[in-house]
C-alpha cells in the first residue's frame, strides 16, 4: 500500500469505526487486509482503498471493518473486574433488592467476556435474573460467539478446569456451553460511534481495552454514550490502562479490591 493510500485508508477507518492508526501500522493493516484481497479477488491494496473511496460496496466495507477489528480475548480477563462483580456489584444489587440486573459487554469479540459474566451469575445463585447484552462491530465474530462452541485451545486461555467441566459439554468438535449460561446473553451488532439508546439502560457496563484505539475526541464521545446508557448510580468498568479522567466529569472513581478501578455515574 502506498503511503498516500495508507493515509486515505486510516482516515476512512477512523471515520467509520473510530479506530485511530499510527503511521507505523501499515504492515499490520496489509497483513489483516490480505485475506480480504484474496477472497474478493482485488489485485492490490491501493485498488482496495480506491474502491472504498469511490464505490458503495457494503460487502467490501463490512469485510474491511471485520478484518481490522481486534478479536483477541480471554476468559475472566484480568480477573479483578470479575472479582469485583462477584464480591461488590452483585451483592450490592442483592442488598438493594433489585428485581433484575442488566449488564452490557461492549466490544465482546468471540463471547468470552459476556459468558464469563454469566458463569459468575450462575455461581452466585442470584435471587433476580441477569440480562447480558453483548455487542461488537463484527457480525462475523458475533455469529461465532452465539454458537457458544469453543475448542481446547480457546478454553485454555483463562478458564479453570472446574468451570470447564461445570459449564460445558464435550461434543464432537469441541466444547459446547450449557444453555444455563448462553440463555442470559443476547448478542447484537453495535458501533460505539452510533446512537446506542435502543439497547436500553444498564446497571453495569464492561467496555474494556476499547478506548485505547481512539482519539481523545472519539473517547469523549464514547464515554458520553456510555454514561447515557447507565442507570443512576450505574458502574462503568474500563480496561486496566483506561480511565475517564480528563475525559468526563460525570463519574466518581472507585478503587476495586484486588486492584483496578471502576467509574460510578454521579446522581
Amino acid at each position: 500500500m502506498s503511503p498516500e493510500h495508507y493515509q486515505k485508508f486510516c482516515a476512512l477507518l477512523e471515520q467509520h469505526s473510530g479506530i485511530l492508526l499510527s503511521v507505523d501500522k501499515r504492515y499490520l493493516v496489509e497483513t489483516r487486509l490480505s485475506r480480504v484481497l484474496r477472497e474478493l479477488q482485488i489485485p492490490s491494496m491501493d485498488e482496495l482503498v480506491e474502491r472504498l473511496l469511490h464505490r458503495h460496496e457494503p460487502a467490501l466495507e463490512k469485510a474491511v471493518i471485520e478484518a481490522m477489528t481486534t478479536n483477541e480475548t480471554l476468559w475472566f480477563r484480568d480477573e479483578y473486574p470479575f472479582a469485583a462483580l462477584r464480591d461488590v456489584f452483585l451483592p450490592e444489587a442483592e442488598a438493594a433488592r433489585k428485581r433484575s440486573v442488566r449488564i452490557w459487554s461492549a466490544a465482546c469479540s468471540s463471547g468470552q467476556e459476556p459468558y464469563s459474566i454469566s458463569m459468575l451469575a450462575s455461581e452466585r445463585n442470584l435471587p433476580f435474573p441477569v440480562e447480558i447484552v453483548a455487542t461488537d462491530l463484527s457480525s462475523r465474530i458475533l455469529e461465532q460467539a452465539k454458537l457458544g462452541m469453543y475448542d481446547d485451545l480457546s478454553l485454555g486461555r483463562g478458564l479453570s478446569a472446574a468451570r470447564k467441566h461445570q459449564f460445558f459439554d464435550r461434543v464432537e468438535h469441541g466444547w459446547q456451553l450449557k444453555s444455563e449460561i448462553t440463555r442470559r446473553v443476547r448478542f447484537q451488532v453495535a458501533n460505539l460511534l452510533d446512537p446506542v439508546s435502543a439497547l436500553g439502560r444498564f446497571d453495569l457496563i464492561f467496555c474494556r481495552n476499547v478506548l485505547i484505539y481512539f482519539s481523545r475526541e472519539t473517547k469523549m464521545k464514547i464515554i458520553e454514550q456510555l454514561a447515557n446508557a447507565l442507570q443512576p448510580n450505574g458502574v462503568l468498568i474500563l480496561g486496566a490502562s483506561e480511565s475517564v479522567q480528563q475525559l468526563s466529569e460525570r463519574f466518581t472513581i472507585e478503587r476495586l479490591p484486588g486492584g483496578g478501578m471502576a467509574f460510578r455515574l454521579k446522581n
